[in-house]
């Protein structure tokens, strides 16, 4: 189901559950949410949805990726850029890191780690940044 965009800061501001498997409802919304906004919107946290659930979509080039439980286990490459949310009006300054690592759990709760860089990288870091409560 698509979902309206929150955009309530004190909502944002807090850190998201860890995801279980009673919640793939989540990820049928974020998938349809993330369609329904993909002309402006390349990934999105589960809590921009208005679910408090540590849990993100990311478009990686032709497939959309969900990561759920994502945490950035390395990073390198520090740089300063400005994004833009849905959530929020306008662009703000940020520092991003231009390769990660991430562990996270896939569609089947099957514990992953990959590496990302360049853009791809830079959405999950966005995304993983909301899980946690941090809005830039």
């Amino acid at each position: 189901m698509v979902k309206p965009i929150v955009k309530d800061i004190l909502f944002l501001g807090q850190k998201s559950v860890p995801a279980t498997p009673l919640d793939m409802n989540v990820v049928n919304d974020l998938r349809d949410t993330l369609a329904a906004n993909r002309e402006r919107c390349v990934g999105m946290a589960a809590n921009m949805i208005g679910y408090k659930k540590n849990m993100i979509i990311v478009s990686a080039g032709p497939v959309d990726m969900i990561m759920i439980n994502p945490v950035i286990c390395s990073k390198s490459g520090r740089y300063e850029t400005e994004e833009g949310c849905l959530s929020l009006e306008g662009k703000r300054k940020t520092t991003r890191y231009k390769k990660i690592e991430v562990e996270f759990q896939d569609v089947g709760f099957i514990k992953r780690k990959m590496a990302f860089e360049g853009f791809v990288a830079q959405i999950i870091q966005h995304e993983v940044d909301h899980c946690n409560g941090i809005v830039i």
